[in-house]
């Protein structure tokens, strides 16, 4: 399910950023981000995407960060503790739809310093966002 068409998007005001390898929404509390298929999502991309979070939040915002696995892409596993160097995240999580994209998730929280939960649904990684204790 994509993030536009759920329940959560029309709850609260997120701004919407369209890059040529992905749709990115900036809420309150985390990002969502819903890559394109087939997409290598690089250090350069996120080099790209963090100009926009800073610019959205200042620096170093307190946010998670919730992939929505909704097409097939890759990304190096090693770019999450880079990542974590120049935004503060709380927590990860990603939405699995398949086995493959399972085990790519599992491989990305191997390589990662901060907590990343895998979910089978985008409702269930939103709440389980939501509900974090350094938000409530």
């Amino acid at each position: 399910m994509t993030f536009e068409n759920s329940a959560y998007y029309d709850r609260t005001q997120f701004f919407k950023l369209e890059k040529p390898f992905g749709t990115f929404y900036f809420g309150e509390k985390f990002i969502l981000s819903e890559m394109i298929e087939g997409v290598h999502f690089d250090w350069n991309m996120a080099q790209d995407l963090l100009n926009n979070v800073n610019a959205f939040y200042g620096t170093k915002p307190r946010i998670a960060y919730i992939s929505n696995r909704i097409n097939s892409y890759s990304v190096d596993p090693h770019n999450w503790n880079k990542l974590v160097k120049h935004i503060f995240i709380i927590a990860s999580a990603i939405v699995i739809y398949n086995d493959m994209a399972y085990l790519n998730a599992t491989l990305e929280k191997r390589f990662s310093k901060s907590s990343i939960k895998r979910c089978t649904s985008l409702n269930e990684a939103i709440e389980w966002v939501l509900g974090l204790r350094e938000f409530n």
